[in-house]
């Protein structure tokens, strides 16, 4: 047995662990750049630039990535994911606009993203000895990714700002390295041979059908605005609260503010563990009252000054969107499924979240741009959410009518 043979890990350890570096240096290399940023004296408006080419690779490749996913063995697509994250790192370290090489590491994270999911199947149909066995093993799996991913974004919010802050180009080439780890790693997965008649042109049209079918279900379309307007608030108040904790604490360390990023992660991680008690997924409606505890701390969020109370409020901010968008998150998979199919059904919900999530950046970069204080770009953005929220709440009073008359119609 050769020295490669030993060091290999079984398929499903090597995806997690893959998954982990992959996750954890998306989420470094952002404190990186941003420390490379205010180096070079760029405008503070330009980390919303860089935040928006990451998502617009999502949002324009959505259509397609899946297609591209089961075409080739997955095994393949996951390596070259990690390839092009690796190559943006590269282009980082070649002097590349750093929004630029920000945007090809979202293209490598877009084709990604559909690969790690669909090869779980792929990998535990090798082991099972029967449907219920598989279906067991696989929810299993997806319970351990997303365990990972988590731990993955506080680890890489808080390790990027640390080693950034201690030296720029060794947190780079650690970001690097992780990357090249992760590629390797998806040597040790076995590749299954994709389905050649598949067809870009073909299936993105099909895509665009299922967005509709699926819109078109009341049910579906609260979920799909009530995750993604949560998304939107969080990666837009991820850039706010970048530039006002230097404005209103006087703290700069990069170091620092991603521990103070971090804390509204862990937030979102307890409220999601403590979302099925709070709001089990057959009083899924309620969820709106968490996104309007949201909106009250975003829009108190400003007024304050001390550092105890904005981790407070923080960390509040994240345990109310966990609770607010968990049940959304099941029910509309519950939907989904016989619809349009679990994996199309999250690809639709990857497209609407990346797209209002992009809008929401560009919608504050360019109000930074313009002179707008951040102050008011966090106001804006917590009226905004209210809009969608208020939105919910009528639609959930329709849907809470509709199932009593439902009801009644069958007494």
């Amino acid at each position: 047995m050769n020295l490669w043979t030993k060091l290999r890990l079984k398929p499903i350890n090597a995806l997690l662990v893959s998954q982990f570096w992959s996750a954890f240096a998306d989420n470094a290399i952002l404190f990186a750049i941003i420390e490379m940023l205010r180096a070079k004296a760029y405008p503070e408006s330009y980390i919303g630039n860089v935040q928006q080419a990451f998502l617009f690779a999502y949002v324009v490749l959505a259509p397609f990535v899946g297609s591209f996913a089961d075409k080739h063995p997955k095994s393949v697509v996951l390596l070259i994911g990690n390839a092009l994250k690796a190559l943006g790192i590269v282009g980082l370290l070649l002097g590349l606009e750093p929004a630029l090489s920000y945007a090809v590491i979202g293209i490598g994270a877009a084709v990604y993203s559909p690969a790690k999911y669909g090869i779980l199947g792929e990998i535990l149909s090798r082991s099972a000895t029967d449907a219920k066995q598989l279906d067991s093993e696989l929810l299993k799996a997806n319970a351990k990714i997303e365990g990972y991913t988590i731990i993955a974004i506080l680890a890489g919010t808080v390790g990027g700002g640390i080693l950034a802050k201690q030296s720029l180009t060794v947190c780079i080439v650690a970001c690097l390295l992780l990357y090249v780890t992760a590629l390797l790693l998806s040597l040790s997965i076995p590749r299954v041979a994709g389905n050649p008649n598949i067809h870009y042109v073909k299936d993105s049209i099909l895509f665009f059908k299922d967005i509709a079918r699926l819109f078109r279900d009341r049910t579906a379309r609260y979920c799909l605005i009530g995750t993604s307007s949560f998304w939107m608030t969080s990666s837009v108040i991820r850039v706010a609260v970048i530039s006002w904790i230097p404005l209103h604490l006087g703290i700069h360390g990069v170091d620092q503010i991603s521990m103070l990023i971090a804390v509204t992660a862990i937030g979102i991680m307890a409220g999601a563990l403590t979302a099925p008690k709070l709001v089990p997924a057959h009083k899924y409606l309620n969820s709106y009252v968490y996104g309007v505890v949201m909106v009250v701390l975003i829009l108190v969020f400003p007024m304050l000054g001390s550092l105890y109370v904005t981790v407070f409020i923080l960390l509040a901010v994240g345990f109310a969107g966990g609770v607010y968008v968990v049940p959304l998150n099941s029910v509309l998979q519950k939907v989904g499924n016989p619809k349009i199919g679990a994996g199309k059904t999250i690809a639709v919900q990857n497209l609407f979240e990346n797209i209002l999530m992009f809008a929401g950046v560009r919608a504050y970069t360019q109000a930074t741009a313009a002179g707008t204080s951040v102050e008011t770009s966090i106001y804006g953005v917590g009226l905004v959410l209210a809009l969608f929220v208020l939105y919910l709440v009528f639609q959930a009073v329709m849907l809470k009518r509709r199932s009593a008359e439902a009801v009644g119609s069958r007494v």
